[in-house]
Formats: C-alpha cells, sequence, structure tokens
C-alpha cells in the first residue's frame, strides 16, 4: 500500500490543472491510455482553450452564483499568461475564442509540464474498483497496491463521448458519500426531429446560415446546420443547453425581415418573391420557403399586411425538436454534483473532509466557445490550491 496526500481521479483537463497546484506527492489517475483525451480532439485538434469573454453569465447550473468565486480567482486572463509563459502560439477567431495555432498536444504539454515540475506524478491504464473511508481515503485498484490519500479530487468528468471512456463515476463517488447529484443531460449538442419534420428538413441537408434560435427567453445569433438527422451548427449547440422535452425554439432565418422586403418591391416589383427570398437565405431554403409557403408571383402583387406575414414567419419560424443526438456526440454534460453541498472558494465537500469535486463533474456548464475549458482550469486551480495552503499550514 502506498499513501499519497492527494490522488486525483481522473487526467482530464480540471485534472491536471488541479495537479500543477496540489503540491508535492500528488497522484493522478486515469483509466485511459493517454492524458487530456478530450483537450487532444477539442477544437478540431486545435483546443478552444479558453474565452476572452468568459463571466459567470456564460454557465448554467442550479446556482447561478456558484462558479462566480473560482471564476474570479482564476481568470482567462491567469490561463493566457499561463500559455504564453510556454510560448505556445494562439489567435482569436469569433466571439473571443482563443485556439492554438498549432496543436491542441501543447496545452497537454504544457500541463504535464506544470504538474511534474509541482512534483506530481501520473498513472494511466488504471481502474479504481473500490473507495473506502475512515478519515483517509482507500482506493483499491485493477492492478498494483492500493493507494491511501488524505485528499480525493474527483474529475472525472461527465457522460459526454463515451466512446472515449466517459462514464458516470464521478456521480457514482458523489452519491456513495452522500451528495445529491442533479438531473444530467447531453448539452453542446445537435437536436433531433420526428419524422414529418425530418422529411421536410431533408431536401436541405448540408444547407447553413446565420440565425438567431431561441428558447426559454434565451437566443444565440451564431451559424446554423440543416443536417440529415435534424439541427446543428453553434446556434442550436448553443440553445441545446437550455432545451428540454416538450420544448419549441424559434429559428429567426431573416433580420429586419419587413424593411427588407419593402424595399426588395419597391427597387423592383417585378421580382418574383422566391427570387428575392434568395437574397435573404441560401438558394434551396429560399426555394423550400417559397414553396411550402405558397409564396408565389411577383414582390409588387403583395401588400404590406401580408409582407407583414412573411416578414412574421420569416423572424418565429416555430420547430419541435424530439431529443438531441445524446452523449454520443455531446460536447458536455449539464448537470452534475450538486453545488449546494460543495464550498464554492475550494470546491471541497462540506460534509466530508479532503473530498472535492471539480470540472465536469460538478453542475456547472459553459456555453460554446472556450468557457468549459475555462470552468476547468478555475475549478482546479481553486482545489489545487486549496489541498496546497492546508497542507501548508499543517
Amino acid at each position: 500500500m502506498t499513501h499519497h496526500p492527494t490522488v486525483i481521479l481522473g487526467a482530464g483537463a480540471a485534472g491536471l490543472m488541479a495537479a500543477a497546484f496540489a503540491g508535492p506527492g500528488t497522484l493522478v489517475l486515469d483509466h485511459a491510455r493517454a492524458p487530456g483525451e478530450k483537450i487532444r480532439i477539442s477544437g478540431g485538434g486545435r483546443c478552444n482553450f479558453t474565452n476572452l469573454h468568459s463571466s459567470p453569465e456564460n454557465f448554467l447550473s442550479e446556482n447561478k452564483h456558484f462558479a462566480k468565486s473560482a471564476l474570479a480567482r482564476y481568470t482567462q486572463r491567469d490561463f493566457i499568461a499561463l500559455v504564453e509563459r510556454h510560448r505556445i502560439p494562439y489567435h482569436e477567431k469569433t466571439l473571443g475564442q482563443l485556439f492554438c495555432d498549432t496543436s491542441a498536444k501543447d496545452i497537454i504539454a504544457m500541463l504535464l509540464a506544470e504538474m511534474t515540475g509541482a512534483g506530481a506524478s501520473l498513472r494511466l491504464n488504471t481502474t479504481i474498483t473500490d473507495i473506502a473511508h475512515d478519515g483517509r481515503f482507500h482506493l483499491t485498484l485493477d492492478r498494483g497496491a492500493p493507494v491511501t490519500c488524505d485528499n480525493l479530487v474527483v474529475a472525472c468528468g461527465g457522460k459526454s463521448i463515451p466512446k472515449m471512456g466517459a462514464t458516470g463515476f464521478g456521480y457514482d463517488i458523489a452519491r456513495r458519500f452522500g451528495h445529491r447529484v442533479t438531473e444530467t443531460r447531453p448539452a453542446l449538442v445537435p437536436l433531433t426531429f420526428g419524422a414529418d419534420t425530418l422529411a421536410a428538413l431533408k431536401p436541405l441537408a448540408g444547407t447553413a446560415l446565420d440565425a438567431r434560435v431561441t428558447c426559454r427567453d434565451r437566443h444565440f445569433d451564431e451559424a446554423m446546420l440543416i443536417t440529415h438527422r435534424g439541427l446543428s451548427g453553434p446556434a442550436i449547440l448553443q440553445i441545446s443547453s437550455y432545451w428540454q422535452e416538450t420544448l419549441p425554439i424559434t429559428v429567426r432565418l431573416v433580420e429586419n425581415a419587413f424593411d427588407r422586403l419593402r424595399q426588395a418591391r419597391a427597387s423592383n416589383g417585378k421580382r418574383n418573391l422566391s427570387n428575392v427570398l434568395s437574397g435573404f437565405l441560401p438558394n434551396r431554403l429560399a426555394a423550400h420557403w417559397a414553396e411550402t409557403n405558397d409564396l408565389t408571383g411577383n414582390i409588387a402583387d403583395y401588400s404590406d399586411a401580408r409582407l407583414g406575414d412573411i416578414a412574421h414567419d420569416l423572424a418565429n419560424w416555430r420547430l419541435h425538436p424530439i431529443g438531441t443526438e445524446g452523449y454520443r456526440t455531446a460536447e458536455v454534460t449539464a448537470g452534475g454534483v450538486d453545488t449546494a453541498t460543495l464550498n464554492a472558494r475550494s470546491m471541497e465537500s462540506k460534509t466530508v473532509r479532503g473530498l472535492y469535486f471539480i470540472g465536469e463533474v460538478v453542475d456547472v456548464t459553459g456555453w460554446l466557445g472556450g468557457y468549459n475549458f475555462q470552468w476547468a482550469w478555475s475549478s482546479g486551480w481553486a482545489a489545487g490550491t486549496s489541498i496546497s495552503d492546508r497542507n501548508t499550514l499543517n
């Protein structure tokens, strides 16, 4: 049996970050063959590692205030400074998203260098088969001697992308130690539709456009993609975190549609309305919209009242998803370990001394665009520094 002051379960973004700050002797365990696999595949292999505009308003949780402490004390600027210290080149894309110029592997290498420099070690291909607690945590492993520790950090992630080994193990640990787990569901995920809607959308598969997508008084103005399974693209992924079964979504296909239609009528009233719409929408979608809504003839033949109706429909395309593509394609898991049972400053359990939960396993879910990585960095830092400070005092 070997003893470590701290054991971290999970060699993902949050776990590696915590290891860099928790202090010498920290051990990181993971069942995977390589560390940081979600980091490696993120951002098309370039890793959208944070967002310049990250703030508590970009996160969902039963307690909207919980993430404020960690996000305020370790900000996107702090992580950017770490990236720059390691001379990793990066660039900004849209909406404040920061990506590596070369490869996501640069971020993994940086985190491994930081944790190794801090005196932490990593053991892969290792599964925890049992956890007991008697003041210390006792971990039984599938190979090698059992391990004990004073601090146990759960950084196992959520259920998203199971082909990469994601499981609900972190939630099982939480429940075992008396913590409530809020309802979990796939988030940042494409939406699916019933047979009738899919039949109507099928000819439009591959069509992309900028749109405003709204659900439950929340809207996102980003790109939307029609697929053979339903709807995807950034605007849809964003709204999926707010969507729940039975709720409709509303898509604004054209902004200021009424004014634009009137201007088109005034400038060339002899144009066919379908051709006018193709100036606002991708050609296939314009033709489909005209056909399904029986919009024939020249635009000059349409009164202001009729153009108003058309504009309203273009701004309020109401759709009823029946589900999502599930954890298979979900970028993150919404819900998780109830934040009411955790200390917002340290991420430590309020009932079990030395037990911490960080990253995706916690009921904090960020928007698309680097926000979930920022939560991993901030929550990992909060737990790691809390452990280090305690060890220093002891």
